[in-house]
C-alpha cells in the first residue's frame, strides 16, 4: 500500500514529454515577443505628407559656389535631403550669407523655413523673411525666391523696403543680392526716412 502511494505521487509529479516541450516553446515565444517590442524602433507613418529623407542633419551648413567662388553660405537648424526629388528642405531658422564676385560679404537673409533645388541651386524661403544688406537696406516679406542663374531675389508677395533714405511698401519685388538695385512692381506706399 505504501508503495502504491509513493508511485502515485511520482506519477502525478512527472510531466508528459510533449507538455514540457509545449511549455518550453511558449516560454521562448513570449521571450522573443517581449524582446522584439523593446528593440523595435518606432515606425514613422509613410504616405501622403510623410516622405522619409535620404539624409537628415541638424545645425549644418550648405555652401553655394560659382566657378570656384563662394556665392552664399546657408545654415539651418534642421536639414532634410530627398535624393529622389532632388530637393533639400530647411527649417528651424534659416540663415544665408551672400558674397559678391570678390568674395566680400554683401547681405544676410533670415527666415523660418525653405527649400533648395539640388540641381539648379535655386531656393525659396518662407515666414518672417528679412534680408539686411551691408549698406543698410532692409527687406521684409513672407516669401522670397533666389535664382542661382540670374543671381537675383524676387517675390510676388507683399514687401517692405527700408533704406537709409526711404521706406517703400508694395507687391512684387526683384533685386540683386546686395539690395542695391531693386524694383517694386506695385508700390502702395512711400516715405522719406532721412527727413528731420
Amino acid at each position: 500500500m505504501q508503495n502504491s502511494k509513493v508511485k502515485r505521487k511520482k506519477k502525478g509529479s512527472s510531466l508528459n514529454p510533449w507538455s514540457a516541450f509545449y511549455l518550453i516553446l511558449i516560454g521562448i515565444s513570449l521571450h522573443f515577443i517581449s524582446c522584439e517590442s523593446k528593440v523595435k524602433p518606432p515606425i514613422t507613418p509613410v504616405g501622403f505628407g510623410y516622405d522619409l529623407p535620404t539624409q537628415e542633419s541638424w545645425n549644418a551648413d550648405i555652401t553655394f559656389t560659382d566657378s570656384g567662388k563662394v556665392t552664399g553660405i546657408l545654415r539651418a537648424g534642421h536639414i532634410r535631403m530627398y535624393s529622389d526629388k532632388k530637393i533639400t528642405q530647411l527649417d528651424s531658422s534659416v540663415i544665408v550669407d551672400f558674397f559678391d564676385d570678390q568674395q566680400r560679404h554683401t547681405s544676410i537673409l533670415t527666415a523660418e523655413r525653405g527649400t533648395v533645388n539640388d540641381i539648379t541651386h535655386d531656393f525659396e524661403v518662407h515666414e518672417d523673411v528679412v534680408v539686411k544688406s551691408d549698406s543698410g537696406t532692409v527687406l521684409r516679406t513672407e516669401h522670397l525666391y533666389w535664382s542661382n542663374t540670374t543671381q537675383k531675389v524676387h517675390t510676388t508677395a507683399y514687401v517692405e523696403i527700408t533704406s537709409p533714405s526711404e521706406q517703400i511698401k508694395g507687391h512684387g519685388f526683384e533685386s540683386d543680392k546686395s539690395l542695391k538695385h531693386y524694383t517694386i512692381f506695385k508700390v502702395t506706399g512711400k516715405a522719406k526716412t532721412n527727413e528731420k
